[in-house]
């Protein structure tokens, strides 16, 4: 079992103790996006691929708080903002977009990418040194600047 995965248990049990339900019902659903892909996949998760899972769910999330703050649904953005809080409680520090600027241009000059042709080798190298620390969208776009 990852350590991710342990650390999310341990979270859900402490607040069950605390009877905290706000936290524990954030945390059932991270559990069952995982338990999900386990079984869908057949496979033991790794600490990466339990990444790669809160960063969906970080991004499903955000989408539904916009929607939701759209439509003037308070409540319901409430609710999203609060599991956002949760989810983001177990990824690892934000990388600072000049921390990303100089991963950009040392990948950049390792994979000798010339042109927006050598995008895909780019962001698959960044992306694997990343996971979980940025958001894609901000990467593609300092991509794009260095390579354009």
């Amino acid at each position: 079992m990852s350590e991710l995965i342990s650390r999310i248990s341990e979270e859900t049990k402490a607040a069950m103790k605390a009877r905290d339900k706000a936290r524990v019902a954030a945390l059932r659903m991270v559990n069952a996006e995982i338990k999900r892909v386990e079984v869908d996949e057949r496979r033991t998760l790794t600490d990466s691929d339990v990444l790669d899972i809160l960063t969906r769910m970080l991004k499903q999330r955000r989408d539904s708080l916009a929607q939701f703050e759209g439509a003037g649904r308070e409540d319901l953005a409430a609710t999203e903002r609060f599991e956002i809080e949760v989810v983001e409680s177990f990824m690892p520090a934000a990388m600072s977009e000049t921390d990303i600027e100089v991963l950009v241009d040392k990948v950049v000059s390792e994979t000798g990418a010339a042109g927006m042709q050598d995008m895909g080798k780019v962001m698959g190298a960044v992306k694997a040194a990343i996971t979980g620390r940025a958001d894609m969208a901000v990467v593609s776009a300092k991509v794009k600047a260095r390579l354009g």
